[in-house]
C-alpha cells in the first residue's frame, strides 16, 4: 500500500471524505461550502491522528484510506476474531477489533479484563479480491465468514456487509480508547435528546460523532454503525458538546 506525506494524504483523504458521504454533498451548496470545509478539516486532522496502527508480533499497519478498498464486516467462529487480526495484521491487511475493559472478579480479586466489545466480529479495509480471498482460499482462516447485509440483495442473495468510511472511523474513534464505559445498546436502552447530530471536542472521546442520548442513567453520545448496531460512550458532559 503506498505510503503518504501529510498533506498528500490530507488531500487524498479529502477528496474521499467527500465522495463517500451523501449527507455532507448535499450540504455542499454555495453558502454551506465554507463550513462544510472547515467541518472536513477538523475531522481529517483528529482521524490521522487519532485512529491507531494494527499492531500484533511485531508488526505495524497504518490505516490509509483508498478508494479502491471497503471495510467489510467479518465472522469469528468460537470467539476467534483476535487469532483472525493477527493474520491479517501479519499480511499487511489493517484490521479492527472493538475492545472494552471490564471488570470481572478474579481468584478473589477484582481485575479490569479487557475482552472484545461485539463478539465474534472483525473489521477489516481491504479490497474485494483480498476479502475473497481470506474467505475462500485461505485454510487458516477457515473459521471465517462474511457477515452479510440482509437489507439488500444481489441477485438472490445477500451481500457482504460493508460500512461507510465514515461510520467505520467514527465508531474506531469511539473505541480505540477501550473504555470500560462502552457500551453495546438497543434503541430501547437509548433516551435520545433531540434529533441534533453532535461533535465531542474534549476529553477521552474527542472527534466522536454521533446522537446524545441518556444511556444507563448517564448523558452519552450514541454512536451508529449501519445494520450492525449501537455504541454508546462513556459520559459525555454538555459543556464537551458541539452540535454540528
Amino acid at each position: 500500500m503506498p505510503q503518504f506525506h501529510r498533506s498528500a494524504q490530507h488531500e487524498f483523504y479529502t477528496f474521499l471524505y467527500c465522495h463517500n458521504n451523501t449527507s455532507l454533498k448535499k450540504q455542499s451548496t454555495m453558502g454551506t461550502l465554507t463550513n462544510v470545509t472547515t467541518h472536513l478539516d477538523q475531522r481529517i486532522n483528529i482521524i490521522l491522528d487519532a485512529i491507531p496502527e494494527a499492531k500484533c508480533s511485531g508488526v505495524s499497519v497504518r490505516y490509509i484510506p483508498d478508494t479502491r478498498m471497503n471495510w467489510y464486516v467479518l465472522r469469528a467462529s468460537y470467539g476467534r476474531e483476535d487469532r483472525a487480526f493477527e493474520f491479517m495484521v501479519g499480511d499487511g491487511t489493517y484490521a479492527y477489533v472493538a475492545k472494552h475493559y471490564v471488570k470481572k472478579i478474579v481468584n478473589g480479586k477484582a481485575k479490569r479484563v479487557l475482552e472484545n466489545l461485539i463478539p465474534n466480529l472483525l473489521f477489516v479495509y481491504t479490497t474485494s479480491a483480498k476479502a475473497d480471498c481470506y474467505i475462500k482460499n485461505t485454510p487458516s482462516l477457515s473459521f471465517l465468514s462474511y457477515y452479510y447485509n440482509h437489507f439488500s440483495q444481489q441477485g438472490e442473495k445477500n451481500p457482504p456487509l460493508i460500512v461507510p468510511n465514515y461510520e467505520m472511523e467514527n465508531f474506531i474513534l469511539a473505541t480505540q480508547g477501550r473504555s470500560e464505559h462502552l457500551m453495546v445498546v438497543t434503541p430501547k436502552q437509548c433516551h435520545f435528546k433531540g434529533g441534533e447530530t453532535v461533535r465531542v471536542i474534549e476529553g477521552a472521546f474527542k472527534g466522536v460523532e454521533g446522537h446524545v442520548a441518556r444511556v444507563a442513567g448517564q448523558q452519552r453520545v450514541v454512536v451508529n454503525i449501519s445494520n450492525i448496531g449501537l455504541v454508546s460512550t462513556a459520559y459525555i458532559p454538555t459543556a464537551f458538546l458541539q452540535t454540528i
